[in-house]
């Protein structure tokens, strides 16, 4: 049978597509920090919070409410989106006009609060959250098992990111947010309600990563720490595809994504630092990301 430098083609395309269900998440997460940064300026370190919070609400809509998957799909982000549009308001709003620092140190600040406050509450072991019966089972594609769950986890995350990539760069509304960003003096003077604007945009990324936390919580255990082991990542996804750049983020995302799953078959002890090397080389070689605008 075809092997390419050894290794199975079933090794190969199962560690392909697990490489893309990873990249699914990727490519929603740094989508909503990139829409915060891109269009707001904020460099958004409690997105990985807002990212467990997202998993935390749905398996409390669960286990209080009895509220189950699908509702709590669109509740969850919802709920995690007002939170975020507290916050904006509340503390993010008075640092627009302040160096980028100091928006990542409360961001980073908050994140250690909402993370606290969860292991106090809940500890550190994680809780389970059980698979919807519609998404339970899988295929077999004879190179592997495909859970059905998993599949829809690439379908959706691949329709909110294009879908959200078509409603900034190709609507009106989004042309408004844009504009807004560069020159919120002038597009107000058209009777457009910027700070209103910018409140909606900040909640809406924030509600992206509450988004992913929905997805996630059926396949990793919702545990305080789900969001801190993948920020890191996320950010160096956001870098490489360039700081702001929609598409970027969401490209990048699932490239990456793919390139740790072949990293994996491949050379596993470098599948947890290939993506900082590539982040390293792209730094060297184009500073603004792949998909960035130069400075």
């Amino acid at each position: 049978m075809f092997e390419l430098l050894g290794i199975p083609p079933q090794v190969l395309l199962g560690q392909l597509l697990l490489g893309l269900i990873n990249g699914s998440f990727y490519a929603v997460l740094s989508l909503g920090l990139a829409v915060i940064f891109g269009l707001l300026n904020i460099i958004n370190f409690a997105h990985g919070a807002l990212y467990m919070a997202g998993a935390f609400v749905a398996w409390m809509l669960l286990a209080y409410l009895g509220i189950g998957y699908w509702p709590a799909l669109i509740l969850a982000p919802l709920i995690v989106g007002v939170f975020g549009i507290v916050l904006e308001r509340t503390m993010l709003s008075r640092l627009y006009h302040l160096d980028h620092l100091y928006g990542l140190l409360l961001t980073f600040g908050l994140a250690l609060i909402i993370q606290g406050l969860f292991r106090n509450y809940y500890g550190i072991s994680g809780l389970p959250y059980q698979i919807p019966d519609l998404l339970s089972g899988g295929h077999n594609l004879g190179f592997m098992f495909l859970p059905n769950y998993r599949a829809w986890v690439v379908a959706a995350s691949v329709v909110v990111c294009f879908g959200t990539w078509f409603m900034i760069e190709k609507t009106r509304l989004g042309a408004y947010l844009r504009a807004a960003t560069e020159n919120p003096v002038l597009v107000g003077a058209f009777g457009v309600n910027v700070p209103l604007m910018i409140m909606l945009t900040y909640g809406f990324g924030v509600a992206l990563a509450g988004f992913a936390g929905v997805l996630a919580a059926p396949i990793y255990s919702v545990n305080p720490t789900m969001g801190e082991q993948l920020i890191i990542v996320v950010f160096a996804v956001v870098v490489i595809g360039g700081m702001g750049s929609i598409m970027g983020a969401i490209l990048t995302g699932y490239m990456l994504g793919i390139v740790e799953g072949l990293t994996r078959v491949f050379y596993p002890e470098g599948s947890a630092v290939v993506i900082f090397v590539i982040m390293a080389i792209v730094l060297m070689i184009k500073p603004e990301g792949l998909f960035g605008r130069p400075v």
